[in-house]
């Protein structure tokens, strides 16, 4: 029996290596089907009384929770009236860019903003959950392990990376560094899910977002109350970056026919920013967050934290944010399939035209077309005869 715990705690002092999909499937299946056998307890009244006693957030925070999503709301009104629809009729954009031209240009902004502080916090300080993703499980008999284990670089010396030197436990203090990150973004996602009914344009996808912001507020919001708050942050470390590459390669694609003219930078920026998001979400959303936060999330904090609260509640949002991420990826593919096929020329965005309005607007641009062609083709067939089309009326022609 001792044997077996120092085993595991020397375990736990080492870097546990990522597992492939393969092992991800099984062990994540057996120690959940595991976990769901030994819960014979579980239920609405269990989950109530989980609720009342390991949630932790305060009035003041869920105060600073709505005065910072109305506040991001503002600040997007006002840079969208005073910066952006200004510089975009400057640059003669199209019409229909320059009306889609600011939502991309604030969330680029604001993308760029939270992704560089996630990157910060987890290459620049101490925190290991990038590396390591079960360490944000570990608690302090982990840590105080972790750091008395030999360094990769210096054997038989303590590692220079240690991990979090405070237990892990429900109502814990969360380093102020990572609320600040959480507030930024929760509140964030509190003005999206307002800005997508109300400001964005609705596309095909529009309903989809929706769901996923509501799903990230929840996951940010219970995370924080749970204090998950460290496989949070790397959670939004993995999404954000594709939200910056995406909003990059829209605003290149407007900006790149302006004023009549053609500007190749603009085409060549906005294909390679195609191809650079294509490949970061496939790695960081479809391989990192099921390899690492997943992993991490449906079998190591059960070996860390047996009792841990809401195991299986956050595991299936996870579990949706992953489902959801797949969905989006068909839109990638089937835009690189259209590529490739030569039916797309050019770099546009496949959501358009979704709903009642643009439906009528689509079909309206292509009955237009056929009817053009139409008329032109009965003008060369009439011309032949000796007549003419007026007013589309077919009349002899007279000299």
């Amino acid at each position: 029996m001792d044997s077996h715990t120092d085993d595991d705690s020397m375990r736990v002092g080492e870097v546990e290596p990522m597992p492939g999909y393969t092992g991800l499937l099984t062990r994540a299946s057996t120690v959940m089907l595991s976990a769901l056998r030994d819960c014979s307890a579980c239920g609405l009244e269990l989950s109530k009384r989980t609720l009342l006693d390991n949630a932790y957030i305060t009035w003041t925070e869920i105060g600073l929770f709505f005065m910072c999503a109305v506040m991001w709301t503002q600040i997007r009104r006002g840079l969208t009236e005073c910066l952006f629809k200004p510089f975009a009729q400057r640059c003669c954009l199209q019409p229909k860019d320059t009306a889609k031209m600011p939502e991309s240009a604030w969330k680029l902004v604001f993308y760029t903003m939270s992704w560089s502080y996630s990157t910060y916090l987890l290459f620049f300080t101490n925190y290991t959950f990038f590396h390591d993703p079960p360490s944000a499980f570990y608690g302090l008999q982990g840590a105080m392990m972790m750091m008395m284990a030999p360094g990769p670089h210096m054997p038989g010396k303590p590692d220079t990376l240690a991990a979090p030197t405070s237990d892990w436990k429900s109502g814990m203090t969360v380093p102020t560094d990572i609320a600040i990150a959480y507030l930024i973004q929760g509140s964030f996602y509190g003005h999206s899910i307002y800005a997508t009914v109300y400001m964005d344009d609705w596309r095909k996808d529009s309903t989809v977002m929706v769901v996923h912001h509501v799903v990230t507020l929840a996951l940010i919001t219970f995370s924080y109350a749970f204090r998950f708050h460290n496989i949070g942050l790397l959670v939004l470390f993995l999404h954000d970056i594709n939200d910056i590459q995406l909003e990059f390669t829209k605003l290149n694609v407007y900006f790149k026919t302006r004023g009549g003219d053609y500007y190749l930078i603009h085409d060549i920026l906005s294909n390679m920013g195609s191809v650079s998001f294509s490949i970061t979400w496939f790695w960081f959303r479809l391989y990192w967050f099921p390899l690492k936060v997943l992993y991490a999330t449906c079998v190591s904090s059960l070996q860390s934290v047996p009792n841990i609260p809401f195991y299986f509640f956050f595991n299936s949002l996870l579990l949706t944010l992953l489902c959801m991420n797949i969905y989006w990826f068909l839109f990638i593919v089937a835009f690189v399939a259209k590529v490739l096929t030569g039916q797309m020329k050019d770099v546009k965005d496949l959501r358009e035209y979704e709903g009642e309005e643009g439906a009528q607007r689509a079909a309206a641009l292509l009955a237009a077309q056929q009817r053009l062609q139409s008329e032109d083709a009965g003008h060369l067939n009439n011309s032949a005869e000796g007549k003419h089309v007026q007013n589309g009326i077919t009349k002899e022609k007279h000299l």
